[in-house]
């Protein structure tokens, strides 16, 4: 009980010395960022912001936005978790961070998502978005198109895994809001609190993920 009241009294310093830095337009709270946003979750209300509105890659946080969509997906019965997926050529393709998936390999929505949310797999998130909208050129549609919906005015997508484009573009602001939204399906808290699991376990292509967010260990 004692460390809670700490917890809450230290809180109670913090935000007004937030507001301040904001203020200021200090950026003493995320030293080596171009920009940062703190933002209440439940509320929206933005706690500190340091040109957050500035148009930057977003990199893999492209995913957020691509999770949304395919938990929505989930939601309305567009594709289902234990639903085989085949896998396209295109999706194989990607390079940067993935789970090693093959042409023609079968994979159940549930691994897929799996490997996005604790590996980044750039492969499984384009196969989970042909899955729901055809072809990755529709998905990228459905994201700019939610962008719209949700009034966010910093972002344009080109693909939907994050790896650099010309006109791949997001910011903070976004950012944070696409997360929001995010988290208001449960059900991908239960992906990304994973720390480590493997995929194809029983297989001689058995791939083992592990989460780089150190905190869920």
């Amino acid at each position: 009980m004692k460390k809670i009241l700490i917890l809450i009294m230290c809180l109670g310093f913090l935000i007004p010395n937030i507001k301040a830095l904001e203020e200021n337009n200090s950026n003493m709270l995320a030293k080596n960022a171009k920009s940062a946003i703190i933002l209440e979750e439940s509320t929206g209300e933005i706690l500190y912001e340091f040109n957050s509105h500035e148009k930057l890659e977003p990199a893999s946080m492209t995913k957020m936005m691509s999770l949304l969509l395919i938990m929505e997906a989930i939601e309305k019965g567009v594709i289902k978790l234990d639903q085989e997926i085949t896998v396209s050529s295109n999706a194989s393709s990607m390079g940067g961070s993935q789970i090693l998936l093959e042409t023609g390999e079968v994979m159940k929505v549930d691994d897929l998502l799996k490997g996005v949310t604790i590996a980044s797999g750039n492969d499984a998130v384009v196969a989970l978005a042909e899955a729901v909208a055809g072809t990755e050129e529709n998905f990228v549609r459905m994201m700019n198109d939610k962008l719209n919906e949700l009034g966010l005015k910093d972002s344009n997508f080109k693909n939907c895994h994050g790896l650099d484009e010309e006109g791949h573009y997001s910011s903070a602001y976004d950012m944070a809001y696409i997360a929001r939204e995010l988290v208001k399906h449960e059900k991908i808290l239960e992906y990304s609190s994973i720390y480590e699991t493997y995929l194809r376990e029983n297989t001689k292509r058995k791939i083992w993920l592990v989460n780089t967010n150190k905190v869920i260990y």
